[in-house]
Formats: structure tokens, C-alpha cells, sequence
């Protein structure tokens, strides 16, 4: 009788380091976009700094998941969630890396010009940093319909990746010399994009956990 409630115990840990992984994740994404708003090169070194403690949350939690496996030889349901649990750890820490992406281009500007054209990415970053955290939390609370409306607003990203496309087009058009800023605002909508992608990955893993069937197929 004493062996399970120990083993919720742990898995409980597990929920909490993940929703603190993820936190961190989603501020880096919104420390990021406010170095690039404010023009702030030291925020985004301390963006850049702070992508170490996300790596290495990813090693402390893949430890935690592989004791649970091998010291409790999990079935099921339980299999599932440390299951999950490994393939979202990769995704976070990815997104982390993205959002350290964005402060190294921040951090490597020559000129405030980036943040001047770059409208729609405050809230390409609001988004997609509300989809990281949604998608953990449902995750933490089982819940397979939070999951679904993180991924439909994946085509909200989406949108506004290719609002920014246009506007660089036609800046580029009207303003040559501007290329070079120009591609540097692409990159970091594109590292959006890719977040968003990420925080459905998760959500993806979160209906395996609940269903266990990954993208239309039963695996578990």
C-alpha cells in the first residue's frame, strides 16, 4: 500500500518542475520581445544567459523520468505521463533555445531600426508564449480540451507570420537598403513560428497521454 502513494508523490514533482521549466520558457519569450521593444541589448544578454538553467531543468527532469521508469516499471496511464513527460522536455528546452535565438539577434543589431518595422511580432510573442504555457498546464490537468484549442491557435501564429512576410516584402520594395533589418525581423518571427510549433508538439503528446494515440495512431 505504500509503494503508490510514494509514486504520486513523485509524479507530482514531476507536474511541478514542468510547469516551472515551462515558465521559464514562456518568460524568456517575453523577456526577448521586450529587449527588442525597448531596445534593451542587456535584457537580452540576460536572456541568452538564463538558457542554461532551462537546459539544465531538461536534464534534472529526464533523470526524474528515467528513476520513475526504472525503479517503478510503470503501466499504463502512468506510463503514458512519464512518457509525455520526455518528449515535452525537448520541446521546452528547444523553445528556450528559440527564444535565445532571438536575443542573440537582438544582441548583435547595429542599428534600432528591427524593432521600428517589426509591428505584428509583440503579439506573435503573446501568443505563442500563452501557447507554451497552456499547453503544460494541459497537461498537468488532464485536460484534452485545453490541448486542441492551444493547437487551433496555432493558425493564429501562423497568421501573423505571414503578416509580417507582406510587410517585409514591401518594405524591401519601397526601401532596399533596408534588407538587411528586414531579415533580421524574419528570423525572429520565424523562431516564433517554430515556438507555436513546439507548444502543439506538447499538445500533441498530451492527447497520447490521455488517448494513448499519438496523431491518429494507438501506440500505447
Amino acid at each position: 500500500m505504500g509503494a503508490r502513494p510514494s509514486f504520486d508523490s513523485e509524479l507530482e514533482t514531476l507536474n511541478i518542475e514542468l510547469i516551472r521549466m515551462a515558465g521559464l520558457a514562456e518568460q524568456a519569450i517575453r523577456n526577448s520581445i521586450a529587449a527588442l521593444t525597448n531596445r534593451d541589448k542587456a535584457m537580452a544578454v540576460n536572456v541568452a544567459e538564463h538558457d542554461r538553467e532551462i537546459d539544465e531543468m531538461e536534464k534534472t527532469i529526464e533523470t526524474r523520468c528515467l528513476k520513475l521508469l526504472l525503479r517503478q516499471q510503470p503501466v499504463a496511464r502512468d506510463l503514458r505521463q512519464i512518457s509525455t513527460a520526455l518528449k515535452m522536455i525537448t520541446d521546452i528546452e528547444r523553445i528556450g533555445d528559440q527564444a535565445a535565438d532571438i536575443a542573440e539577434i537582438l544582441m548583435n543589431l547595429k542599428n534600432d531600426e528591427p524593432a521600428k518595422i517589426a509591428r505584428h511580432i509583440p503579439e506573435m510573442a503573446r501568443v505563442a508564449s500563452e501557447m507554451v504555457y497552456d499547453s503544460v498546464t494541459a497537461f498537468t490537468n488532464n485536460d484534452l480540451e485545453a490541448a486542441k484549442a492551444v493547437i487551433a491557435r496555432d493558425d493564429v501564429v501562423d497568421d501573423l507570420f505571414c503578416k509580417v512576410r507582406s510587410d517585409l516584402v514591401e518594405l524591401i520594395g519601397t526601401t532596399p537598403n533596408k534588407i538587411d533589418e528586414a531579415i533580421d525581423v524574419m528570423m525572429i518571427a520565424k523562431y516564433l513560428e517554430r515556438i507555436g510549433d513546439h507548444a502543439v508538439n506538447i499538445c500533441e503528446w498530451v492527447e497520447f497521454y490521455e488517448t494513448g494515440e499519438y496523431k491518429n495512431t494507438k501506440l500505447l
